[in-house]
């Protein structure tokens, strides 16, 4: 699946690249960043609220889909920042959902994408991106420090994503962003915890983990296990009351 999105993301940036001047310009009117990794570090628990209307493995995950209504519940029930879906063909997200976002909340926002490309960090700021996803599996490790260093050249922060441990040496070397950590193995769609656990203790490093928090019970298990920082999509969206939901998530209810 990877495979063909990435293919997909190539003819999407060639289709696009006539954009790169205007979002050049735009990226450079920027001076109202907000810091992701200050946010994530903020507080006992810190969580990434996914705005989530779809993907390849689930499917239409929420049909009453209303970004801002969606961002706003998230700030209202206490996450540390807010991530976006940009993508189009294949997790039915867009661009304007993340510059609605963006405009309701006062919380940093996450573009999340599958960025490989040099122009889609400059649209990231453009369209008003405060930090963007880089996917160790989707990268080179040149790649990943070119995108890293304009990332950080502009203004934006970076969540950079692993799954494997191997996938470490793709990390930028001057890298002072987050860590994530995906559970869900992106070739088998297979979810396992333990993975953010094993790589947080491998390194020594604080990282986000990502994908597979299905209530208050797993949120209490990696906090025992030295995880305080989470990625939540799937989970939040389907909550008829998502503020609620998150603070119950954070144990405030």
């Amino acid at each position: 699946m990877l495979t063909t999105i990435l293919q997909h993301k190539q003819q999407e940036i060639a289709d696009r690249i006539h954009q790169l001047d205007t979002w050049k310009a735009q990226a450079a009117d920027r001076s109202d960043f907000r810091s992701l990794v200050t946010a994530m570090h903020s507080g006992d628990i810190a969580i990434l609220a996914e705005v989530k209307k779809a993907s390849p493995s689930k499917g239409l995950i929420c049909a009453d889909f209303d970004p801002v209504a969606i961002a706003r519940a998230y700030e209202q029930g206490g996450a540390a920042a807010i991530s976006v879906l940009t993508d189009e063909r294949f997790f039915q997200g867009s661009s304007p959902y993340l510059s609605a976002v963006r405009q309701a909340v006062s919380l940093p926002v996450l573009r999340k994408d599958f960025i490989i490309h040099p122009s889609q960090v400059y649209e990231a700021a453009a369209i008003g991106a405060d930090a963007i996803l880089l996917i160790g599996e989707a990268l080179e490790a040149p790649q990943a420090q070119e995108l890293y260093d304009l990332a950080s050249e502009i203004g934006l922060d970076v969540l950079f994503e692993v799954h494997h441990q191997d996938q470490l040496v793709k990390l930028p070397t001057n890298f002072g962003g987050l860590l994530g950590v995906n559970n869900r193995d992106l070739s088998t769609f297979h979810v396992d915890l333990q993975t953010s656990v094993t790589i947080a203790h491998a390194t020594g490093r604080a990282v986000v983990c990502e994908s597979g928090i299905g209530g208050r019970d797993d949120i209490e298990s990696m906090t025992r296990q030295g995880i305080r920082m989470f990625l939540i999509g799937e989970y939040l969206v389907k909550q008829p009351d998502r503020a609620a939901a998150l603070r119950q998530l954070m144990g405030q209810s």
